[in-house]
């Protein structure tokens, strides 16, 4: 099995081998909650305050915070909180689809018994994490970070290392719109049966039945976002 040399920057990698990483997952995390709203200005002097960093571990924490693109410079501007809408989420949606879906395919041709074994452990603990999630914080944290953790081993026997790269950058583009949909219950889905039904499949070599459920998880969050009204969280803090 090939091993996905992608590294996935997360609030649960709880110990930051930097202050640039330390700050950069903060903000992150307040970008992702929506503590720090779309289309907010980020002030470097404000925010070196609000974190006790220095104004430089804070440039710099921002700049890696650009290639994420959940942070935006708009020329002497400066920084901004990169906006949110519908339609930025249905072409991040049908991106994610065209890309994991192939990438699974791949993954079910080339994986071996190390890549179902790695599936079946990473569906194990997100499972766990399905059971006792809520509306705390912590719960919605961890759920997150093993859901990423299970769609990274359904395409971590996937040859490709830029598709995996790209799935990466994508997924971490949507976990806003995931953490708004998860927190204002805007919709009622058993998410663990879509990864039940995903899992089984991929095991099964099924990679027409694996790569359609997949893609209709992917979807269902649009659909949770379309429910959401004229006056919710996301319309108000859409730029």
């Amino acid at each position: 099995m090939r091993k996905n040399n992608l590294k996935r920057s997360t609030e649960t990698d709880s110990h930051p081998r930097t202050l640039v990483e330390g700050a950069y997952l903060q903000v992150r995390r307040d970008i992702i909650e929506g503590r720090l709203a779309p289309g907010e200005k980020l002030r470097v002097e404000h925010l070196k305050d609000r974190y006790g960093i220095g104004a430089g571990t804070m440039r710099e924490a921002l700049a890696l915070l650009l290639s994420d693109v959940l942070v935006v410079a708009e020329g002497q501007r400066g920084f901004h909180v990169a906006p949110i809408s519908l339609a930025d989420l249905e072409d991040l949606t049908n991106t994610r689809v065209l890309l994991e879906t192939n990438a699974l395919r791949q993954s079910i041709k080339n994986g071996d018994d190390e890549w179902e074994a790695g599936l079946v452990a990473r569906f194990h603990k997100l499972s766990n994490s399905e059971e006792r999630l809520g509306n705390a914080a912590n719960g919605v944290r961890e759920w997150e970070d093993r859901n990423c953790s299970f769609h990274e081993a359904l395409t971590a026997a996937c040859d490709s290392r830029w598709q995996r790269y790209l799935i990466g950058l994508l997924y971490r583009q949507s976990e806003r719109y995931r953490h708004l949909a998860i927190t204002s219950k805007s919709m009622t889905r058993d998410v663990h049966a879509e990864h039940t039904a995903i899992m089984e499949a991929a095991l099964k070599r099924d990679a027409e039945h694996a790569c359609r459920a997949l893609e209709q998880h992917i979807r269902l969050t649009v659909d949770s976002i379309r429910l959401l009204t004229p006056t919710s969280t996301m319309a108000n803090k859409s730029a």
